[in-house]
């Protein structure tokens, strides 16, 4: 597929139709959350590869804001085998299969493996899980779901 910038990220499985903005990696080298105002907002890293093209794009989204549940809220309940899909300003769709689900501790988070250009088109949905650790004011991990551009 050509490059193309993604507007929205549909998961039917989650009932998730969302918008998304350009996220960039802060000065820590991390990559920015989306803002915390929109709980149906999504995100991916502009500065990465568009979905549907060649490499590991990167979609993320809050699993919670303070008011509530937010777009990734059910993200680690996807089985392999689900679609997701990215609408794209060429009008393209760009399918996605889920091929599997993992929680990530923060602080042993494997960023080659899912960050890594596999050398195909793949997506990686990302968010917070694994538990709140309330002494540090943060999810203990994050859920990564892995998925290959499959039409």
């Amino acid at each position: 597929m050509p490059a193309a910038r993604p507007l929205r990220v549909v998961i039917p499985e989650l009932h998730v139709d969302a918008p998304l903005t350009k996220l960039r990696l802060q000065d820590d080298g991390r990559l920015a959350a989306p803002p915390e105002d929109d709980d149906n907002l999504a995100g991916w890293w502009a500065d990465g590869p568009v979905p549907g093209t060649r490499g590991t794009a990167i979609v993320a989204g809050h699993v919670d804001i303070p008011d509530g549940p937010a777009v990734f809220y059910g993200l680690g309940a996807l089985k392999p085998g689900t679609t997701v899909d990215i609408t794209r300003s060429d009008h393209r769709t760009a399918r996605f299969t889920v091929d599997s689900v993992d929680v990530y501790a923060s602080d042993d988070f494997p960023d080659r493996k899912v960050y890594g250009d596999t050398g195909r088109p793949e997506l990686r949905l990302i968010t917070c899980g694994g538990g709140y650790d309330e002494e540090r004011g943060r999810y203990k991990g994050n859920v990564v779901v892995t998925a290959h551009l499959s039409s």
